[in-house]
């Protein structure tokens, strides 16, 4: 099935860096033997992306009529039946419900939602004291499991960055969802993403990435990674940025992040930028309050099939997309519910499942595809150009007496654990054919000895 998001995505590959794993090596039996990195603790990563979310405003009630002035044949739904606001009650109760049951993603704050009004002055239509009081809850609830993107700015209309006013043309070449992006360098896209950052962190909040709002960036993905990695870098100080553009949602597509334009490695200032994908469509409910969603999408009632199920088999990130005027469905609690069902089914089915936010994903993919990995007489040698929680190396051998060393430093022994279930950072597993081992990988080299 072909799925883009919004209507708007054209979906564009960009080449990744190969992970150099060692093919053959010779431990203490001289059997050859391989290593391979697995997923962090040998679980299944899941994340949840939730887009056009913002402080107080609903970005469809706002948006769709500066939509339907571009396209005037595409967006035809009464807009003003839908509620202007989607209030901090539902954002508290989403928030806690996350947090009780461990679920983890992305969340936006537009930062110029829908040219309505700045998160970090005031928004129209709403006190001083509600958006403060917005912004903290935001701060308090969400931001624990949550990474914080910009939408870009106003995620309708494109801003003069000097003015800080939309141009006032309605056609796809000023929208942000459509052809502004398109012809840009890196330098332009990177001083148009920083300028939505800047909004974000005068509002008190903390982003390593960024999300592209519609087809922003679509044909121009290259300078768009570029553009990302250093407007991140240069209001946040991120070490590993990272971002949101596409999602696939055929089967026979990677979903896996994309480790992309790696420098200085070996230096003291590595460098990378990580793209995200998703990997179902927004099936909680469509962003326009036209059609309710189905849990059967991400997986069925019978647990057998789904897209979820797909892509948690195949060993990728399986991370959901949904829009968040789709999860409060037209001001009911619908695609809330299908999340609630879509979660309730995956803990049925599986045991192995680890819940991490987008800036945590790009950081072990980061680690997972640009970690040297060279023999020793009786262990392997790894430089990392960033760390890693939870790394996780299959050997396919037995093993004896793990021991890691960081830097030189002493060497810690691994502790055996008699179920895969059990890994946690400083153990191994071995099942008398292959062994496991997890450990937290520290920026630098560190030595793993048998």
């Amino acid at each position: 099935m072909k799925y883009s998001r919004r209507s708007f995505v054209k979906t564009a590959g960009l080449g990744s860096v190969a992970f150099s794993a060692i093919p053959n090596i010779d431990l203490m039996t001289g059997k050859p033997v391989s290593v391979k990195v697995l997923n962090p603790f040998n679980r299944s990563p899941v994340s949840l992306i939730i887009d056009d979310s913002t402080c107080l405003v609903n970005m469809a009630h706002f948006g769709i009529p500066q939509f339907g002035e571009v396209f005037p044949d595409q967006y035809k739904q009464d807009w003003r039946k839908l509620p202007r606001e989607i209030p901090d009650s539902f954002v508290r109760e989403f928030g806690e419900w996350a947090h009780e049951n461990g679920v983890k993603g992305k969340y936006s704050i537009v930062p110029y939602p829908a040219c309505t009004g700045w998160v970090n002055r005031f928004i129209p239509g709403w006190t001083k004291k509600e958006l403060e009081e917005s912004l903290k809850l935001v701060r308090d609830v969400i931001v624990p499991n949550w990474d914080i993107h910009p939408e870009m700015v106003s995620h309708t209309r494109v801003i003069d960055i000097k003015t800080g006013k939309p141009y006032p043309y309605p056609t796809p070449d000023y929208m942000e969802n459509w052809g502004w992006s398109q012809t840009k360098s890196a330098d332009e896209l990177g001083a148009y993403q920083a300028y939505a950052l800047t909004i974000l962190k005068e509002a008190g909040l903390n982003c390593e990435g960024l999300t592209t709002p519609g087809g922003y960036g679509s044909q121009n993905q290259n300078n768009l990674a570029l553009g990302s990695m250093e407007a991140v870098r240069d209001v946040f100080g991120a070490e590993i940025p990272h971002f949101f553009r596409d999602l696939f949602t055929e089967k026979e597509k990677s979903v896996a992040p994309l480790v992309l334009h790696p420098s200085g490695l070996s230096g003291p200032d590595p460098k990378c930028v990580v793209s995200v994908i998703g990997c179902t469509g927004d099936w909680f409910g469509d962003w326009d309050g036209l059609n309710p969603g189905s849990p059967d999408n991400f997986i069925t009632k019978d647990l057998l099939s789904g897209r979820m199920v797909e892509v948690i088999d195949s060993g990728e990130p399986a991370i959901m997309v949904c829009h968040w005027p789709g999860i409060y469905f037209n001001g009911e609690h619908v695609g809330f519910n299908i999340l609630k069902e879509v979660k309730n089914r995956l803990d049925q089915k599986y045991d192995n499942l680890i819940w991490m936010k987008l800036s945590e994903i790009s950081r072990y993919w980061a680690a997972k595809e640009l970690t040297t990995i060279t023999p020793l007489a009786a262990g392997i040698k790894l430089f990392a150009p960033f760390s890693a929680p939870g790394f996780t190396l299959n050997i396919n051998s037995v093993v004896r007496n793990p021991q890691l060393r960081i830097n030189g430093k002493e060497s810690q022994i691994l502790t055996k654990v008699k179920d895969q279930k059990d890994l946690k950072a400083g153990t191994w597993f071995s099942d008398k054919k292959d062994s496991i081992l997890c450990f937290n990988l520290e920026k630098g080299s560190c030595e793993v000895i048998f």
